[in-house]
């Protein structure tokens, strides 16, 4: 009997330490709720602002460069108009006390979908400028456009294939909706031969290309640099744009993605949460790169600041000739929303050129 009810207590306190952690995570929800709200709302803003640009002729860009930021920027976007919504409207609008259903398996095969075509268009892009400064002579014929459609096509459509299982209500992958991540979350300990198949099918190629064809520019870039100071006669101090682009960009990428990676590896092997904030954390960090991509991609290249600056006279101040005036702009700025129709020379110069100028370091220096 002594036995018996000792096992009683324990098992009463394992369900109260339960309650008061779901009591506590239940608490943080308005925190959390507000986080995700503003994430997705700079996320939708950011790119809502990149789509007009780009979907525009970009001076120094080419026709394959804008396809594949297209695609990257349609893969953020969902960021903040499918994944931000869809997880809000599970957390506050319905109950799952009593466990998933086929609704949450959907959501999180769209969370699990979106995540991976942005690591594959990451890599397609990183390959895309790796060619395009390496292999100049030959970039017309290795990038054709059927290629980056294909390759495109592959980054969206190989994802839905793979990560089937988790939205099946009843297959071998289990769904949960997490309250302290506020998401719906696959349970990768169910099946922890699929969990590392993902690992290495999706992050873990997406992160060699993207490591070794940035690392290799970067060198390149930097030797390039050194060649130019010592032969440039005007000792002009030229800017480091290699280590302002390239390396802020993978610090982003590992920073976003890994946590939420080792995560899950860590629930696939071990079976146990991560705290309650560490999840959160971890969960939504990689949605943070759909906004952060906007910046190191895209703001910090003067040809789309220079472009943006001309579409929003257009498109906001041309109406408004009065708050022009205000403001000291021009309403009606020389730009035209066409396709720019490359020849190959250009084409091959102008994806050299969509790198941030990696090496192209002077005014004066041309690839």
């Amino acid at each position: 009997m002594s036995a018996a009810s000792n096992f009683s207590r324990v098992a009463d306190l394992n369900v109260s330490s339960a309650d008061a952690q779901r009591l506590a995570e239940l608490s943080h929800r308005p925190v959390k709720v507000c986080i995700i709200a503003v994430l997705g709302v700079l996320i939708t803003l950011g790119n809502v602002a990149v789509l007009l640009v780009i979907s525009s002729s970009v001076s120094g860009w080419s026709r394959n460069s804008r396809y594949l930021l297209l695609s990257l920027t349609a893969a953020d976007s969902a960021f903040g108009l499918v994944m931000t919504p869809l997880n809000l409207w599970v957390s506050l609008l319905r109950d799952y006390s009593e466990g998933p259903d086929g609704f949450c398996h959907a959501v999180a095969f769209l969370n699990a979908t979106i995540y991976s075509t942005c690591m594959y268009t990451l890599a397609t892009i990183s390959l895309e400028r790796y060619v395009a400064v390496f292999y100049p002579l030959k970039y017309s014929s290795l990038m054709t456009r059927r290629r980056t459609l294909s390759s495109i096509a592959f980054a969206w459509c190989f994802p839905l294939f793979l990560l089937l299982p988790i939205s099946l209500p009843h297959g071998i992958i289990d769904v949960h909706f997490s309250t302290a991540s506020l998401v719906c979350n696959p349970s990768y300990s169910s099946n922890m031969g699929y969990s590392l198949t993902l690992n290495f099918l999706i992050f873990f190629p997406c992160s060699v290309v993207m490591t070794y064809a940035n690392l290799r520019l970067w060198r390149a870039a930097k030797t390039q640099r050194l060649k130019l100071r010592r032969y440039d006669l005007n000792r002009r101090n030229r800017p480091d744009i290699a280590s302002r682009v390239l390396i802020p960009v993978m610090t982003v990428y590992y920073t976003c993605w890994c946590p939420c990676m080792a995560a899950m590896m860590y629930n696939a092997i071990s079976g146990s949460r991560v705290p309650e904030w560490m999840e959160f954390v971890v969960v939504w960090l990689p949605t943070s790169n759909g906004f952060l991509n906007c910046i190191f991609y895209f703001w910090i290249n003067h040809s789309f600041r220079r472009k943006f600056k001309l579409v929003f006279q257009r498109v906001c101040l041309a109406p408004c000739p009065g708050l022009a005036k205000a403001l000291g702009c021009s309403a009606s700025p020389q730009s035209q929303f066409v396709w720019d129709n490359n020849n190959s020379l250009h084409e091959r110069c102008s994806s050299v050129s969509s790198t941030c100028t990696l090496l192209t370091l002077a005014e004066d220096v041309h690839i």
